[in-house]
């Protein structure tokens, strides 16, 4: 009786979980909502430090070249007064062009509502239209409103640019101090957590972290150059066609053209938008021309010739980056995308000859 009544009982503790195991996943479950919560809350402060690491890996190829002609303060001040330079350079030559632009528009714009009544009115078709749904009516209370709008709005929408500027300024210059950080003091903190592992997991991980900055900076370079190079082209083109404000046009194509697979595209949209109102339709049909040979040119002869070396990716591989990281990040995600895909392809190749390495072969497990 006594027997059955023990075997009864240890039969009904193995029925459920003990209360040391339901505890343990009831505080695993609570350890990783507050682990979620806590990368919700600090999610500005590593999306500065991903892209201050991203930052610090473009900038050391050539701050180590130049720090052998100088030495390492000046080389580093020396490319990050750069970057900083660079959009101050661009926004100097895009903000006064932009700022006229539209204001002559703005200013314009009631003489375009003329021109347009006095197409519709010279033409039977387009006078029915507007007779059928007011269309000059309403064209011409836009742009009136357009006109009272833009003196209404003008202090709030200066206000909301002045504290976005600040706040620009305040992420950049957090960003670089802590780029500038990484460079000066990454390898020595790298070379610190290597020497904590065995010699030959050691040497693999410093191959593929080499591999891995190798690939991302030669890629970036890669894209610079390409962009450079299709904003020269559009600067030739713009000057022979004598478009207004050659030189922001470029930069805007030349800056879009660095966004992979939609960029180029965009940008040459915007200059022909701008065409319309200088040359309407021969120098609009030159420029689309014009763009669409050069895309070609592009992506079959200038790209192939300078990123052959840089990454090594499917070209699958690449559009699906593209996708993910403009989905998750915007603008700056398809920017640093396609690197970092290439980066974890590395890695992986990196692991698997590892993993090869380490793996005796089967001949050698037997004898051993």
């Amino acid at each position: 009786m006594s027997e059955a009544t023990a075997a009864q009982g240890s039969g009904n503790t193995s029925d459920g979980p003990s209360v040391r195991a339901i505890l343990r996943i009831v505080l695993t479950v609570v350890a990783s909502a507050l682990a979620l919560v806590i990368l919700y809350l600090l999610r500005t402060p590593l999306s500065y430090l991903a892209i201050a690491l991203f930052i610090a890996v473009c900038t050391y190829p050539p701050i180590d070249i130049l720090r052998r002609r100088m030495r390492h303060g000046f080389a580093v001040a020396i490319v990050y007064g750069s970057i900083v330079l660079l959009p101050i350079v661009i926004g100097a030559i895009l903000i006064p062009p932009g700022v006229r632009a539209a204001s002559n528009l703005v200013n314009d714009m009631p003489g375009y509502v003329e021109e347009l009544d006095d197409a519709m009115d010279e033409n039977p078709q387009l006078r029915e239209w507007d007779e059928n749904f007011d269309i000059s009516g309403k064209l011409e209370g836009l742009a009136d409103d357009a006109s009272a709008g833009a003196l209404s709005s003008a202090p709030s929408a200066l206000a909301d640019i002045g504290s976005g500027i600040v706040g620009a300024m305040f992420a950049l210059v957090t960003i670089l101090v802590m780029s500038m950080f990484m460079v000066t003091r990454g390898p020595g903190w790298v070379e610190s957590f290597l020497r904590t592992r065995p010699k030959k997991r050691a040497e693999g991980l410093r191959r593929a972290l080499s591999s891995m900055a190798g690939a991302v900076s030669a890629y970036v370079a890669g894209a610079v150059a390409q962009a450079l190079v299709a904003g020269t082209a559009a600067f030739v083109m713009l000057v022979i066609l004598g478009v207004d404000s050659p030189l922001p046009l470029a930069i805007i194509v030349t800056v879009l053209d660095l966004i992979p697979l939609v960029g180029a595209t965009i940008g040459a949209v915007i200059v022909g938008v701008v065409t319309l109102f200088t040359g309407f339709p021969t120098v609009t049909i030159i420029w689309a021309i014009f763009s669409i040979a050069y895309q070609q040119f592009e992506n079959y002869v200038i790209q192939p010739r300078i990123q052959s070396e840089a990454v090594d990716l499917d070209p699958f591989v690449v559009v699906i980056a593209a996708l993910f990281g403009g989905t998750l990040l915007g603008v700056a995600g398809a920017l640093v995308a396609i690197p970092v895909a290439a980066a974890g392809q590395i890695g992986i190749k990196e692991f698997l000859r590892y993993r090869r390495e380490e793996t005796p072969p089967d001949g050698a497990a037997a004898q051993a």
